[in-house]
């Protein structure tokens, strides 16, 4: 019993010096106003309960509303500070690794790996951020990568049946656009494998990080074992490989042929891919399902997207909805589709002139080229749209090295930041009709051009999304064969939901029709 107690008094004394002590110097500083809510809870029941939502912005609104754009609160057991102010969040990402840190969740630092770039830091971080950067330039995609993004996409798109689950479909077509770009692997029955793996792995992302209380996280963790020991076979053959002079263009083969500090370690080469796989599956293929989506559940944009054409008969591809109180300027053909959508008549869809002309001027079977992409001005305005309307990665997080100080408050060392990039991008101080999918506000006749630092989908700084141009490549030209090859409707309701991921509820089904069988 005394041992007990003399454990109890040298275990949770401490603590709760610690715990005082920090109090006390809090309350000596000027934080940022805010609430920490409930001991311990804090308030992360209420953040996960509004992400859960199709609309998790109440969380953000009602907070700026009460105490500005920059508010603390205590979520995922920290003190953790929001900035939904584009200058503070420009501050936080220029000065990565001199004021803040990156700072994840022990499940994806568990699940990703220590050497993941994710997670990297210092010099490492700036030569593998380097590194992946040259294989996903303009240049290595105008020259090497194009190709097989076309030729993926349209052997994908030749599979369909007549109903589809779309998130699905578009998972499985960057999985294998990223299998191909780091490692060489056409599709196949193993890369599918592997693949279903990854699912495993990435929704145990945001669970507890204790295998005995989550059995999403224990499943994750087998699920990660399997992959990486897929991938160190890969790795395994491939050095033997290249020592015996076979060399290949892929990301691997750089890691394999760099000899810096003796090269990288099988783990290190592992880690690395099994981040960037992450990366190149999840948030790209999440894109192309929402700008999917969107253009259906939005009838000026679908007209501008789409040649319309109104008939007596049913329609393959038709559109019944209210008319919303909303006015874009985008030309008469746009603004008369509106009018009939929004007094029920039915509207058949063709392709875009846009792509209809991209179309017209190749022979069948013949591949996008680099002018195609580049001539797709409205898709681009889609892309940019779906981008700021429901972005991928929601912001950063970071840790505070040392006291810094931001708009006349004080951030502890040690404090968490989150430089939220969607509350700025559907703030309507920097975005007209901001909650509106308005993809017309990104032609070059509409206004100002918007600033850097408020538009931020694929981050910032030192840790800018390195496959940003890549991303937009491939949904660029999934959208191309998806309106020239396929008439579509929704198979039925779905809704958008921003936790643990931003995704549809149902993966979105869709019922498609080829038109070479209209």
């Amino acid at each position: 019993m005394a041992v007990s107690a003399c454990l109890v008094f040298f275990i949770v004394l401490p603590a709760i010096v610690f715990f005082v002590h920090r109090s006390s110097r809090c309350r000596r500083l000027r934080l940022p106003p805010g609430s920490l809510g409930l001991p311990f809870v804090g308030e992360t029941l209420q953040l996960i309960s509004a992400y859960k939502t199709e609309n998790p912005e109440p969380f953000i609104d009602e907070r700026v509303s009460r105490f500005g754009s920059l508010f603390k609160t205590h979520i995922f057991g920290e003190p953790t500070v929001f900035s939904v102010d584009p200058e503070t969040n420009r501050f936080i990402l220029q000065n990565e690794g001199k004021l803040f840190e990156c700072s994840y969740p022990g499940s994806i630092s568990n699940l990703l790996g220590k050497h993941s770039l994710l997670l990297m830091k210092g010099n490492l971080h700036k030569k593998m951020h380097s590194l992946t950067m040259s294989f996903a330039n303009s240049s290595i995609i105008k020259d090497h990568l194009l190709v097989d993004i076309d030729r993926l996409i349209r052997l994908k798109l030749d599979s369909w049946p007549e109903r589809v689950l779309l998130m699905e479909e578009a998972k499985k077509i960057t999985f294998e656009l990223t299998m191909k770009q780091l490692m060489s692997f056409d599709p196949c029955e193993w890369t599918e494998s592997l693949r279903r793996e990854y699912v495993l792995v990435i929704e145990g992302f945001f669970s507890v990080p204790l295998p005995i209380l989550s059995p999403t996280y224990r499943r994750a963790i087998k699920a990660r074992t399997k992959v990486a020991e897929a991938l160190s076979l890969v790795v395994k053959q491939r050095r033997i490989e290249s020592e015996s002079g076979e060399k290949r263009k892929d990301m691997l083969g750089a890691l394999l042929a760099s000899d810096d500090h003796g090269g990288f370690s099988d783990e290190e080469i592992v880690d690395f891919l099994v981040a960037l796989l992450v990366a190149g599956y999840e948030t790209t293929s999440t894109t192309m399902t929402l700008a999917v989506k969107f253009l259906t559940e939005t009838p000026l944009a679908l007209a501008q997207v789409k040649v319309s054409t109104v008939e007596s008969r049913p329609p393959l591809l038709s559109i019944r909805t209210k008319l919303k109180p909303i006015f874009i300027s985008s030309g008469d053909s746009g603004r008369i589709a509106l009018l009939l959508c929004g007094f029920g008549v039915m509207v058949k869809s063709q392709p875009s002139e846009e792509h209809e002309q991209i179309r017209r001027k190749k022979s069948e079977g013949a591949a996008l080229e680099w002018s195609d992409y580049k001539s797709m001005a409205f898709t681009q305005c889609v892309v940019n749209e779906t981008l700021r309307i429901a972005n991928i990665i929601g912001g950063i997080f970071r840790r505070t090295m040392t006291d810094i100080t931001v708009k006349g408050y004080t951030i502890p060392k040690g404090w968490k930041v989150f430089a939220s990039f969607r509350g700025v991008h559907l703030d309507h101080e920097y975005f007209k009709d901001a909650r509106t999918f308005n993809p017309w506000r990104w032609q070059n006749n509409s206004g100002a051009p918007c600033p850097a630092n408020v538009f931020t989908p694929f981050g910032g700084g030192q840790r800018l999304c390195p496959g940003y141009e890549l991303a937009r490549v491939e949904l660029s030209v999934f959208l191309h064969h998806l309106v020239n090859r396929f008439s579509w409707t929704p198979a039925e309701e779905d809704k958008l939901v921003f936790f643990p991921t931003t995704r549809t509820q149902k993966r979105y089904p869709i019922n498609v029709q080829r038109r070479d069988r209209l």
